[in-house]
């Protein structure tokens, strides 16, 4: 008798998931944080959703929020984690995708995978049993951006209907705020180099979803009454054009006099790790408007609540 393995919830793109489970996704990370206050950061939540359960987490590259908040997430809901790097594993000597997903969703209940290429997630969703969660590839992040609007609604309310500004690369994490526009309701304007524009699927997704999404070669243009302000490095992780990237960003740097057009209570936000001095100058990073480190904190309690819903305690 072969019995039945329920379909896992994977948490790969937010263009793939519906509006309302990303909202109760995040409303949980809200909850979460609130009902922490005053707690040490090793207690464990009161309904433990992860209770004898066991997170994998795979590396294929060098993480610093993304490896301790995943870490601390888990073991705050009650579960455990194992963590390894792509080359210490047979993963990194060649062994097939399909396999390492089939022998890991034996071994443990949830997979979590920060990667370089996403095709390479989505090929391990594909036949693992248990959920696969993406940590970061290179078309998409996911889990960042819902830490950014955890930020932005804590300090502002709700989202939706608001203008976010993105100046720069159209990176993955852009990608992922491309992805989250339609979902949320808010605005997005992005501001790059011609030459470094977000994927066009992307855009054209987003535009066939209804999405409010603009784009110009101007960060004045961008920023022009914002709500937020987010930015990233110009040359990131695998780039191998770092000098040509300084030039063309280099009048795409988020200084004062450019915040100063954005909305008179604009917030700054940056995933980090921040090149001060090229992206931003150290008077926004450390300014009154940046939140970026409650931006990284929140990185604890959004995946907190996506390990929630991918394990059915929630939506």
């Amino acid at each position: 008798m072969t019995l039945s393995v329920p379909t896992p919830r994977h948490f790969i793109d937010l263009w793939r998931m519906d509006a309302a489970s990303l909202r109760t996704i995040l409303d949980d990370a809200h909850a979460r944080k609130a009902a922490r206050l005053g707690w040490g950061k090793a207690a464990v939540d009161a309904d433990a959703p992860a209770k004898d359960r066991t997170l994998a987490m795979i590396f294929e590259k060098n993480s610093t929020r993304t490896r301790f908040s995943f870490d601390a997430a888990i073991r705050q809901l009650g579960g455990a984690s194992i963590i390894a790097n792509a080359s210490d594993m047979q993963l990194g000597r060649g062994e097939p995708i399909e396999d390492t997903a089939r022998v890991l969703s034996r071994m443990v209940d949830a997979v979590m995978i920060r990667a370089n290429n996403h095709d390479d997630v989505e090929r391990f969703a594909q036949v693992a049993t248990v959920p696969v969660i993406n940590a970061l590839t290179n078309r998409s992040h996911p889990c960042q951006i819902l830490a950014d609007l955890q930020t932005f609604e804590e300090h502002r309310g709700p989202v939706a209907g608001k203008t976010i500004a993105w100046v720069g690369d159209g990176n993955n994490v852009c990608s992922s705020f491309i992805h989250a526009a339609s979902q949320f309701g808010f605005r997005l304007t992005i501001a790059c180099p011609p030459q470094y524009h977000p994927d066009l699927k992307d855009l054209a997704r987003a535009a066939d979803l209804g999405a409010k999404v603009e784009m110009t070669a101007d960060p004045r243009a961008a920023v022009e009454g914002a709500d937020c302000v987010v930015t990233d490095t110009w040359v990131s992780m695998g780039d191998t054009d770092h000098d040509q990237r300084l030039a063309a960003f280099e009048p795409y740097q988020v200084d004062e006099a450019l915040m100063a057009l954005a909305a008179r209570e604009a917030l700054f936000l940056h995933c980090l790790p921040a090149h001060r001095g090229e992206e931003v100058t150290d008077a926004v990073i450390d300014g009154p408007q940046s939140k970026i480190f409650d931006e990284a904190e929140n990185r604890i309690h959004a995946q907190k609540a996506v390990l929630a819903w991918c394990f059915g305690a929630i939506g």
